[in-house]
């Protein structure tokens, strides 16, 4: 799933300066979430949290790789890491 999630952000979020970092479900508290970690070399602030979420929602509904429903979590990795393009 995390190249299938990779390959389709990429170039969508290549003009953020973003790359996705890790993609993985959980089951939290009767919930199921599908995280996308995000990478930058510079620090990732809200705003393009934001931007990232417009572009990356519509993508993630098209390639519906989950059957349940699901809670889309996009967050910024923590700074100190490398980043893996």
């Amino acid at each position: 799933m995390k190249e299938k999630v990779e390959e389709a952000l990429r170039d969508a979020i290549r003009p953020l300066n973003l790359v996705v970092s890790d993609v993985y479900v959980v089951k939290e508290e009767g919930n199921t979430y599908l995280k996308i970690e995000l990478d930058s070399n510079t620090i990732i602030d809200l705003n393009r949290i934001v931007e990232a979420s417009k572009i990356i929602n519509p993508i993630m509904d098209r390639l519906d790789l989950i059957e349940e429903e699901y809670i889309l979590d996009i967050y910024a990795k923590e700074k100190g890491e490398e980043i893996n393009e």
